[in-house]
């Protein structure tokens, strides 16, 4: 079923039908939240905050049937972080953490142990390039490429200008290039 024939049957009762949606997308909204939060039982709060205004929000008929529902929940997860960090006068962070990685969910059954080794390291030089990002260029890369934002809804969500959300992931990739010259990183 689609995202919006689960939606229209949990609206016509079906809790079952919002338990498969919540399952669907809950690894990539909570790797969202956990890649700007730093504690695990925030990300854990703020994900449970997201599910609520998604509930409320479906209820009260306003979710748009235009737009993607797992951008739309990411986009509240977004602004709950940025929330949540308003409040504690900062911004946010990417630090992982030994209970959780956003690499850890990434990845393929069908990997054999030589090759999930060579990502796993993989994937953990790159998290590091990535925490060493400034804060504006390393949101950027996050929301694009673990929360599958496009540039028109990054620099909506970020209230800058596309040109300065492409900018930014451009920066990005330049210094992320630069490191690995200069740190001599073996990228495989």
């Amino acid at each position: 079923m689609s995202d919006q024939q689960l939606i229209q049957e949990y609206l016509n009762g079906s809790e079952v039908a919002f338990k498969v949606l919540i399952e669907r997308h809950q690894a990539k909204i909570f790797t969202t939240i956990r890649m700007f939060v730093k504690d695990q039982n925030q990300a854990d709060d703020i994900f449970q905050e997201v599910f609520i205004k998604v509930i409320n929000t479906l209820r009260k008929g306003k979710y748009n049937h235009e737009g993607k529902f797992c951008q739309w929940a990411s986009r509240i997860a977004y602004n709950l972080c940025v929330d949540s960090f308003r409040k504690k006068k900062r911004r946010p962070t990417v630090q992982p953490t030994d209970e959780f990685d956003i690499f850890d969910v990434l990845g393929s059954p069908d990997d054999n142990i030589e090759e999930a080794t060579i990502k796993s390291q993989t994937y953990d030089k790159v998290r590091k390039l990535v925490d060493l990002l400034p804060p504006e260029q390393r949101e950027v890369v996050i929301l694009r490429h673990y929360a599958d934002m496009s540039f028109k809804e990054i620099a909506s969500l970020t209230r800058v200008s596309i040109n300065t959300a492409l900018g930014r992931m451009r920066y990005a990739l330049i210094n992320i290039r630069k490191m690995v010259e200069e740190k001599e990183v073996a990228l495989y």
